[in-house]
């Protein structure tokens, strides 16, 4: 979805997109924030935790910021803010425009490379959803659970108009994605009730499950089916089906999806068409 979108299909020169509600101060990083504010931990370094929060706060919605607006995102005073951005600046993770606004460079990538090299699923899943966009013509994607978002490892566009806001790196809540979805369910109950002690739901759509018990419906249902459909979670117009991936002990690694325009295939052509091409690409990704 582009904007935040499961996906990233459309139909031909339709952009259907959804806005974030206002993100409040200190959500960006607010387990990070806590701990910030622990001195019970000696060994907790506050000042990069803190660094880390001004990095996460640039995101598709907010690629350059003020100082102000990154002081509000984080819950980080603006003179702390100043003092991180320009030590950005200088390592050349950051630029400066016109000495008021603030973006991220090419080089932050780097930080994200480091996960990717040693994640071989990411590399070996490439081949294997590119050729499932190209058999099914829609956009594919896989992605882990980080926290309570999914971030997305892999993406397989197809040749159809589409956003190119969601790439490799992007995050998006789990509870309203089909790979989130698939995700959740196979939590066991402990790491289940973490999670929802930590989510905070938003209504992006009128289709978005917005409630914990809600949820816990869903997640019964999707791991007695093997699969997840998100039908207009969090964009309307936009729909998609996903698996899980198991490695080889049987433990779910993470999730792949195909996401479709919903006035060009209806749930049902996902279940029926598209479903077995995903059983079919998981297995491959196991073996």
């Amino acid at each position: 979805m582009s904007g935040p979108r499961d996906g990233g299909g459309g139909g031909a020169g339709k952009r259907v997109g959804v806005s974030l509600p206002a993100e409040p101060a200190a959500d960006v990083a607010e387990s990070a924030a806590a701990r910030a504010g622990d001195d019970t931990d000696r060994n907790f370094v506050t000042a990069l935790a803190r660094g880390l929060m001004v990095i996460q706060a640039f995101t598709n919605q907010g690629r350059e910021m003020s100082i102000s607006q990154i002081s509000y995102k984080t819950g980080i005073t603006r003179a702390a803010v100043r003092r991180y951005l320009h030590t950005l600046v200088e390592l050349g993770f950051a630029h400066c425009h016109a000495g008021v606004r603030y973006s991220l460079t090419a080089k932050t990538v780097s930080l994200g490379n480091a996960y990717l090299s040693g994640k071989t699923l990411s590399g070996r899943s490439q081949p294997v959803l590119d050729k499932l966009s190209e058999t099914v013509g829609e956009a594919c994607s896989m992605a882990v659970r980080d926290g309570t978002d999914i971030v997305y490892i892999t993406r397989a566009k197809s040749s159809r108009i589409m956003s190119s806001s969601l790439n490799v790196g992007s995050r998006l809540p789990a509870y309203a994605t089909s790979i989130g979805l698939v995700l959740l369910a196979y939590l066991d109950e402990a790491e289940l009730a973490d999670y929802l002690a930590e989510v905070k739901f938003l209504p992006f759509t009128p289709h978005t499950i917005v409630t914990a018990s809600a949820l816990r419906t869903e997640l019964a249902a999707i791991r007695a089916n093997g699969y997840a459909l998100a039908d207009q979670m969090i964009e309307v117009g936009l729909r998609s089906i996903a698996v899980p991936v198991f490695d080889q002990d049987g433990n779910v690694e993470s999730g792949i999806n195909i996401i479709a325009n919903s006035s060009r295939v209806s749930a049902e052509q996902m279940r029926t068409r598209f479903l077995p091409l995903l059983l079919d690409a998981a297995q491959v990704l196991r073996s």
